[in-house]
């Protein structure tokens, strides 16, 4: 019986050099900076805030644009005018919408029982509002003269009062915005110079220890432990009433630092104590580089993360602080504008109950700070490489 054999089929060999090469993929290391950019992406609330902190303090550059008429200027026909609400269409003689943005104006009454003066819009009489319209001069800047504002009236002498008028007849509007200028500056000078000194005092106990890191942490205990209030009153007491704004505003600032660096340098010497046996902080001391290298060219750089987060944080205690003593009378005072300072005009329970608009500077600290504090919070858990 004869088997009968297979046949297989030669295989095809291909020549090496006709063979497609495949590229390998290439894999980029990521700088720590873009890991923390993708970390803090997810936090969403933190990077919301960011889009509005970012605009509010661009916007302190240009108030004097932005801002629809000055702060000063005052008009004894709306005192007390309530807020008027910006329509951006309205209908033709056909019934159709077209764009036209506009304010209704006031009727104005006089309530002979309580002696004032009573506002109600009346929606027969439209007030055209436009952008990049000409109103009261200004200088942009200190050396720039224009006339030109974002928004504002048609007719620079109707009212247009987008979030009512105080006392004087002061646009409130206007007025928050340029309180935003001192209220958010102060925040970033008394947030700077407390860095400058945690990051010395702080740097100088966690690094070298011992009875320099004792001494620096009692002058911490004891300046936390200073009650504000009478320290606030005696500083109120002391600065003379014939100080300008601008001297006041930094002694407020300094006075500001001066209390609120012992968070930071606590923040600091416990980094320092941390990384300070690690091998390429012993290698340095091995090499003989001095002190001062080390700590500002090997231990603060692996901080640095930390440091952004810990400052996002400290600013809106400064912004409160700021606030609390402007309100209360013992920081800064007219004619400087704040958020504290216009808060005062609101502390009459008969203005919040008759003007409630008053309180706007209220809402812009509140939201400013819940901002300030989601991006701080961001801005740590970015920071954390365990996360």
């Amino acid at each position: 019986m004869q088997m009968a054999t297979a046949t297989s089929t030669p295989r095809k060999i291909i020549p090496p050099s006709t063979t497609a090469a495949v590229p390998l993929a290439k894999h980029v290391p990521l700088s720590h900076g873009h890991l923390m950019w993708l970390r803090f992406r997810r936090h969403r609330l933190a990077l919301v805030s960011l889009v509005l902190l970012i605009p509010l303090y661009v916007s302190t550059l240009f108030v004097e644009f932005l801002a629809p008429s000055p702060p000063e200027l005052t008009h004894s026909a709306y005192v007390y005018a309530p807020p008027q609400a910006l329509m951006l269409f309205e209908h033709d003689a056909a019934g159709q919408p077209r764009f036209a943005p506009h304010v209704y104006d006031y009727r104005s009454t006089v309530d002979t029982e309580q002696m004032r003066r009573i506002f109600t819009l009346d929606e027969t009489q439209p007030i055209p509002v436009g952008l990049f319209v000409h109103g009261e001069a200004y200088r942009l800047f200190g050396f720039i003269e224009s006339d030109i504002h974002l928004f504002g009236p048609l007719d620079p002498t109707q009212p247009v009062y987008l979030l009512g008028a105080d006392r004087l007849g002061r646009d409130v509007f206007s007025r928050v915005l340029y309180g935003a200028r001192v209220s958010l500056s102060i925040g970033l000078i008394g947030v700077g110079l407390s860095l400058v000194i945690g990051i010395i005092l702080g740097g100088i106990s966690g690094y070298y220890g011992g009875w320099i890191d004792n001494l620096i942490q009692r002058v911490i205990e004891f300046t936390r432990s200073l009650p504000t209030i009478p320290l606030w009153l005696g500083i109120a007491a002391a600065l003379p009433l014939s100080w300008s704004p601008i001297q006041v505003y930094f002694v407020i600032s300094i006075i500001l630092s001066l209390v609120g660096w012992t968070g930071l340098a606590r923040i600091v010497r416990g980094r320092f104590l941390s990384i300070r046996r690690e091998d390429y902080i012993v290698a340095a001391h091995a090499i003989g580089c001095p002190p001062a290298r080390i700590i500002f060219r090997h231990m603060l750089p692996s901080m640095y993360s930390h440091l952004i987060a810990a400052v996002t944080l400290a600013i809106p205690n400064m912004i409160l602080a700021e606030t609390a003593l402007s309100f209360l009378g013992l920081g800064l005072r007219p004619p400087v504008l704040s958020w504290g300072v216009l808060l005062q005009d609101a502390q009459s329970l008969r203005v919040i109950s008759s003007a409630p608009w008053m309180l706007s500077p209220a809402l812009a600290i509140i939201i400013t700070i819940l901002a300030l504090n989601f991006v701080g919070d961001g801005i740590r858990d970015a920071a954390d490489p365990y996360r």
